[in-house]
């Protein structure tokens, strides 16, 4: 007896497997109901009664051994199959889905880089506006037709409290809260009372700038708005000014750029004319100066505003308006870069 366990210890002590089923072939072969260490307490009943207690505790040390033993190994080789060396590393790996900007955000951005090479800082205010800062203070009096020039979104409840259609409205709480000189860009997202259509939306987004100083001309704006389009659309693109009409500028212009799609030649996107509208501009007029506290005999200034969107559509050569709202990925994946 004390030689068949001792053999069996050996045989336990010495084991070496590399999978878990011959481990698992293993303790059946040790501690089944037919296992070797199972058969000693079978024989342990012939034992005389005088060895029992000795040859008991050695077959219940050589079980407890067996067991840790066992027990031990599967520990091990559990861990080493999760281990990174279970993998075949020459298949490929599984590939991660990467964001992209959104194409409004991407021309923000590079709006926001081209004018702060100009020296434009950033400024932002509210969504939600009152009558003064979107229309009165800007040359809009009570029942002039100018306001009828934009659907507006209204508080029902306070009918002095609205969606702002411009941001305009920032532009006018800077002049209230800084002294000139002021060389700002107002970026943000507008609300207008539209039809939603490929062309027009009741949300967008814009960008104005404003600059305010001593001895501001005319010409300085020219000279911005053409480095702006340069830089946007290319060293070839040109820009044309016409005669317009807004309440807070005065001269006003609309600025119109070569299209970029046809060359100048004429095509279905600029109506075969050649041109393409993209924002509207001017000089400060004196009377938004004065509400704002800024003396207009010492101060000119110069706006603009042009709407993120349109930008975007000439751009991309995107010809739906609505697609930028939709979050439709097959159209946002094309607009992957680093992020």
């Amino acid at each position: 007896m004390n030689r068949k366990i001792e053999e069996i210890k050996r045989e336990v002590q010495e084991l070496s497997i590399k999978t878990l089923k011959e481990l698992e072939d293993f303790r059946v072969l040790m501690l089944g109901k037919k296992g070797k260490i199972t058969e000693l307490f079978s024989e342990f009943k012939t034992i005389p009664n005088e060895q029992k207690k000795e040859i008991g505790k050695v077959i219940n040390d050589l079980k407890n051994l067996a067991v840790t033993r066992i027990a031990d190994l599967k520990d091990t080789l559990e861990s080493s199959s999760s281990s990174i060396y279970s993998y075949d590393l020459s298949l490929p790996g599984y590939p991660s889905k990467i964001g992209s900007r959104h194409p409004i955000s991407l021309v923000k951005e590079e709006l926001f880089d081209i004018f702060k090479t100009l020296g434009f800082s950033v400024a932002e205010g509210p969504e939600i506006e009152d009558d003064w800062h979107v229309f009165s203070s800007l040359n809009f009096p009570e029942e002039h037709p100018a306001r009828d020039m934009q659907d507006t979104f209204f508080i029902k409840s306070k009918p002095e409290i609205l969606l702002r259609t411009h941001t305009s409205s920032v532009q006018i709480r800077v002049m209230e809260n800084e002294k000139p000189p002021i060389r700002v860009i107002c970026p943000g997202r507008v609300f207008r009372n539209e039809a939603i259509s490929a062309r027009a939306h009741c949300i967008f987004h814009q960008v104005e700038g404003l600059y305010v100083d001593e001895n501001v001309s005319f010409a300085d704006l020219k000279q911005t708005l053409l480095f702006f389009a340069q830089e946007l659309f290319g060293k070839d693109v040109k820009i044309r000014l016409r005669p317009s009409y807004f309440p807070f500028t005065e001269p006003s212009a609309e600025m119109d750029v070569s299209c970029n799609l046809c060359g100048g030649k004429g095509c279905g996107v600029c109506k075969y004319t050649g041109w393409l509208e993209i924002l509207g501009c001017g000089m400060v007029d004196p009377n938004v100066l004065e509400n704002c506290n800024i003396d207009s005999k010492k101060y000119t200034g110069y706006a603009f505003g042009m709407g993120i969107e349109r930008i975007a559509m000439l751009k991309y050569q995107v010809k739906d308006l609505r697609m930028y709202f939709e979050n439709d990925l097959r159209f946002l994946n094309q607009f992957r870069c680093v992020l």
